[in-house]
C-alpha cells in the first residue's frame, strides 16, 4: 500500500471512529440496585442521563450514598465494555497496520 493510499485509509478510519462516538453517546445503558430502588441510565460514553430513587432511600443518606457509587460504577463498567467493543471494531477492521504502531490501538 503507497503512503497516499495510507494516509486516506487513516482519515476514513479517524472518521468512522468519531461517527462511532457520536453513535455512542445515543446507546443509553441501565443499571439498578439489586433491590431496585435506585436507577441510572448513562450513554456509552459515560453520560449520565438519568437517575431514579425510591423515596425509600431518601431517609437513609448513607445507604443512598452506597448505592449511588455502587449502581454507578456498575454502569459505567457496562458502557466502557460497550464503548471499547464498538471503538475496537472499528480501528481493527479498518485500519492499515503501519509496521512499529500495532501496540497503538490494542
Amino acid at each position: 500500500m503507497d503512503l497516499m493510499a495510507m494516509m486516506g485509509k487513516m482519515k476514513e478510519t479517524q472518521q468512522r471512529i468519531e461517527d462511532t462516538k457520536k453513535r455512542l453517546d445515543t446507546v443509553l445503558i441501565d443499571e439498578q440496585s439489586t433491590d431496585g430502588l435506585l436507577k441510572v441510565t448513562i450513554t456509552a460514553n459515560n453520560t449520565i442521563k438519568n437517575i431514579s430513587v425510591s423515596d425509600a432511600l431518601l431517609e437513609d443518606k448513607e445507604q443512598l450514598e452506597d448505592y449511588l457509587v455502587t449502581v454507578i460504577n456498575k454502569a459505567i463498567e457496562k458502557a466502557t465494555r460497550v464503548n471499547l467493543t464498538e471503538l475496537d471494531a472499528v480501528t481493527k477492521v479498518d485500519m492499515p497496520m503501519i509496521p512499529g504502531m500495532e501496540d497503538m490501538f490494542k
